[in-house]
């Protein structure tokens, strides 16, 4: 099983087959639009901008299951995206990342690559640390996603090659993407 094996449904209920991102790199997120960490659109768009030409792609797929964040339609998650951070990335179906109605995919990919914690020495590393700490002692042991804007990276070949959590920096995001490019 691989990326290329899933097929998932795009904002308008459409079937995808994830095909279409052979010989792509490939960031994939889960969202959420009244997020503290929602901002991060901006980031990701600019990422998508600089490198859509070397066949590099952002899937992302809203997710309800962290403090509710990402209420409304898929539509109105896309009129969101679309009006307030000028997104052009493909934005997919409302979904959840975690439990028994889980994504496939979601699935795969934390089988790929696990939780390797926050960074505690960034402020809101160590505020994420101490929440979910309080919520679930056992967390960081867990494959599970923490929160929204959780982010796997796929190399051309349909590996997935890291897992950045929200937290960690943007900047060590692109540096990886322009690596894999």
């Amino acid at each position: 099983m691989g990326l290329y094996d899933f097929t998932v449904k795009d904002n308008k209920g459409n079937d995808v087959s994830l095909e279409c991102c052979k010989d792509m790199v490939v960031l994939v997120i889960n969202s959420a639009t009244e997020c503290g960490f929602t901002p991060q659109y901006e980031q990701l768009q600019a990422l998508y901008n600089e490198f859509e030409k070397e066949r590099f792609t952002i899937l992302d797929f809203p997710c309800d299951q962290f403090g509710h964040q990402a209420p409304g339609t898929d539509q109105e998650i896309a009129t969101f995206c679309s009006s307030r951070f000028g997104c052009t990335f493909p934005l997919f179906s409302k979904i959840e990342v975690n439990g028994e109605n889980e994504l496939p995919l979601f699935t795969w990919l934390k089988s790929q690559q696990g939780f390797k914690g926050f960074d505690k020495s960034n402020p809101t590393g160590a505020f994420m640390a101490d929440m979910l700490a309080k919520m679930d002692p056992d967390y960081e042991s867990k494959s599970d996603i923490k929160w929204n804007f959780t982010k796997f990276l796929i190399d051309r070949e349909g590996n997935v090659v890291a897992r950045f959590e929200p937290t960690d920096s943007m900047d060590d995001v692109k540096e990886c993407v322009r690596k894999l490019l």
